[in-house]
């Protein structure tokens, strides 16, 4: 488990509120990772230079724009992943959480989760964030995300976000990996050597465990609206584990 980063007293005052933040977990189930006899998930190394969670293997992902409420999508959240995000969230900021995720998974890995637009969007009058993603040609899809966990940064690290983990299928995806380049090094990991990394961070870790879990005694993208979703945090200085 990583340790937090610590802060001043100003900066702790400063990041008492969490910000929203959306992670995308990509599950690659193809002939290749059922040889290696478990799936793999695209993860990426942060490198020594980013301020928060620096030298780790992380999921893409990344905090709420106010470009991501109100982007035109194909195909919705289906009912019950709605529901559990719900919980926490009014339905418009879970549908930008959505949106949120794949973006930040077009930008940082060249993924997208999306379904043609046949130029029904035009990429010019879009928010600036979202242009390369509809000149793409595809608009982001919900329908194939599923919600699995939800992670809140401890009070004493430089950064905190309250940051949703989705899941996808890699079938559900186009695009050769590239990306911005805020992670490096991106590559299809077994779950089991991702866990086993001493780099991967607790709130990572746990998602991992669920997703585990998840393929193995059910089917991860038709869970039930009222299916508990693992939350980290951390409360007087521990960290433990709840459920939304």
């Amino acid at each position: 488990m990583n340790a937090p980063t610590p802060v001043s007293g100003s900066e702790r005052r400063r990041a008492l509120t969490p910000r929203d933040a959306a992670t995308l977990i990509v599950v690659d189930r193809s002939s290749d990772a059922a040889a290696e006899r478990e799936p793999r998930i695209l993860m990426g190394h942060r490198s020594g230079k980013h301020v928060f969670m620096p030298n780790t293997f992380v999921f893409p992902g990344g905090r709420l724009d106010p470009e991501d409420v109100g982007v035109p999508v194909k195909g919705d959240l289906r009912d019950p992943v709605l529901e559990r995000l719900k919980k926490k969230s009014s339905a418009r900021r879970a549908r930008a959480l959505a949106c949120a995720a794949i973006r930040e998974a077009f930008e940082e890995t060249g993924l997208i989760v999306g379904a043609p637009h046949d130029g029904e969007y035009d990429p010019a009058v879009l928010a600036e964030d979202w242009r390369p993603f509809f000149e793409t040609g595809l608009a982001p899809r919900l329908d194939c995300l599923d919600y699995v966990a939800r992670a809140v940064t401890p009070p004493n690290n430089v950064r905190r976000f309250n940051a949703r983990f989705f899941i996808v299928d890699r079938r559900n995806t186009y695009g050769e990996l590239g990306g911005s380049g805020e992670l490096v090094d991106l590559q299809w990991i077994p779950i089991a050597e991702a866990l086993a990394m001493p780099s991967t961070p607790a709130p990572t870790s746990i998602a991992l465990n669920e997703v585990r879990r998840l393929l193995a005694e059910s089917d991860p993208w038709r869970l039930p609206a009222g299916h508990s979703v693992p939350v980290y945090l951390a409360r007087r200085g521990r960290d433990v584990l709840e459920f939304d």
